[in-house]
């Protein structure tokens, strides 16, 4: 039984040595926050004083990536991160333009398609 007691107050002495009393609450800015309206008898609006540093951590939270930091923080997010292109599109260079262009077959094939379509529409 004192075996038993000196191990207990042994982990009463750690856990108070390593214990932080906080004494700031905050509300979590990661949180989604439910905001309810106050009586409408009431007129707190000249009372009430806005938090300037709650304010600008949840402004922060609620940034995307891009504008929180200069550059990616994980190897995911390098990609998109630079969203403006390299170069400007020229639709007259036909090394970087590309459309759609219809041979034979497929024009045989879009005219058969649609044939079909029309056919199973009819029924």
């Amino acid at each position: 039984s004192s075996g038993i007691n000196a191990e207990y107050g042994e982990t009463i002495k750690k856990e108070q040595k390593h214990q932080k009393l906080h004494k700031d609450y905050r509300v979590n800015p990661f949180k989604k926050i439910n905001v309810l309206a106050s009586k409408p008898n009431t007129n707190l609006e000249d009372d009430t004083q806005e938090d300037e540093q709650f304010v600008n951590i949840f402004k922060k939270a609620r940034e995307v990536p891009t504008e929180k930091y200069d550059y990616p923080q994980t190897e995911s997010q390098s990609y998109g991160w630079f969203t403006t292109p390299l170069i400007d599109s020229d639709r007259s260079d036909i090394r970087l333009h590309h459309p759609r262009t219809m041979s034979e077959v497929t024009k045989y094939m879009d005219a058969a398609w649609r044939l079909k379509e029309q056919s199973e529409n009819m029924q």
